[in-house]
């Protein structure tokens, strides 16, 4: 028995494992410099940072797996049948060789092709982003929300429209008929347009919402009563999380009010309740000091744009008056701003023994 099996082994054994040896040998030698070179590409696109990017490093990881199935695909056949092995498959060898030097190659290479433009696409709407927020200052701010918005849709849409007509271009080069496809396509697009008129109208909204620059990504909104971050504006959804982390996803066809608390810039308005006793002249001077004082802050001075404006006497009650402050700052940095004019304020009245009137209770006694 051991005599038999010995005798089927195939007399060319080196020169096959040689073949395969050499196949592999190429494949990879082709991967890696294809890796290289997308490496390189889109290095030059985005800049040196990308190195550290996780997406760069599985963009290059996906380029090297398809480039090297690819090279030894085509390789394979003619390096059997270098080494004389007639391949036996079940079919015809020769149809299936020319069949994967063919077909099995275009479709990969279209595959490849759609990953990497893709790929690139991304990141060249990355880097015009990073253009665009070059600058450091209150406009840099606002265009980087901008950008970051249109951004995130840009690539949406160029990702379904690649991998749409890659898909079409390969059935077509697997001998399917696309025409019933684009056919089919059609007619269900009629269907979906009429049956379901909510879902056209939330992509309408959402179009708009982005065209008009009403929001954008990481401005604090009030949605339909809901406020919070803007996290996400799809075509379909707008998705806020408020300050206890809680996600709203609203359709852009329910929106009815929309207000951004943080588009170009924002204000902080302090209500001050004082005694009628006290000065009011001298609680509008200890508040312009301590907003002139914070204007000169390293650290909060930066963030405001015009000193304190004062509205003046704003309501008479029963048992105080109340004062009306504003300061106008950079988006997002009013309640930072704030509280802290709020803490130096409280520190100037108490500097100047003006105490800040509280709840008074009085009883009266009366013998019966």
């Amino acid at each position: 028995m051991q005599a038999s099996s010995a005798a089927t082994l195939p007399a060319n054994t080196l020169e096959v494992t040689l073949a395969l040896a050499m196949t592999l040998l190429i494949a990879g030698a082709v991967a890696l410099l294809a890796g290289r070179v997308i490496r390189r590409l889109l290095q030059s696109i985005e800049g040196a940072r990308l190195r550290v990017q996780p997406i760069a490093d599985a963009t290059v990881r996906v380029v090297r797996r398809i480039t090297f199935g690819l090279v030894a695909l085509v390789v394979v056949f003619p390096a059997l049948d270098f080494a004389g092995l007639d391949i036996r498959v079940g079919l015809n060898d020769v149809e299936v060789a020319e069949w994967a030097v063919r077909t099995g190659v275009r479709v990969a290479m279209l595959l490849l092709l759609a990953f990497a433009t893709n790929r690139f696409a991304a990141s060249v709407i990355r880097r015009a982003e990073n253009e665009m927020v070059a600058t450091g200052d209150a406009q840099g701010f606002e265009r980087r929300k901008r950008a970051r918005t249109l951004g995130a849709s840009f690539r949406r849409f160029l990702s379904v429209l690649v991998w749409s007509t890659a898909v079409l271009v390969i059935l077509r080069e697997l001998d399917v008929d696309i025409t019933p496809v684009l056919t089919g396509a059609g007619i269900i697009g009629l269907a979906v347009g009429f049956g379901a008129q909510t879902l056209v109208k939330d992509i309408i909204s959402g179009i708009f919402v982005i065209a008009e620059d009403q929001v954008r990504v990481g401005d604090i909104a009030i949605v339909n009563g809901v406020e919070g971050t803007v996290e996400e504006i799809n075509l379909r959804t707008i998705v806020l999380r408020n300050i206890e982390g809680v996600v709203y996803t609203i359709s852009n066809g329910d929106i009815r009010t929309l207000a951004n608390r943080s588009k170009n810039f924002a204000y902080y308005v302090i209500t001050l309740g004082i005694d009628y006793d006290d000065d009011s002249d001298e609680v509008v001077e200890a508040a312009r000091e301590a907003a002139a004082e914070l204007e000169t802050d390293s650290v909060f001075g930066p963030h405001i744009l015009e000193p304190l404006e004062v509205f003046g006497m704003e309501d008479f009650n029963a048992t105080q008056v109340t004062l009306r402050f504003r300061i106008k700052t950079l988006p997002h940095k009013q309640w930072e701003v704030g509280r802290e004019l709020r803490r130096r304020i409280k520190r100037g009245l108490t500097a100047r023994g003006i105490k800040l009137p509280g709840q008074k209770l009085e009883v009266t006694l009366r013998k019966g």
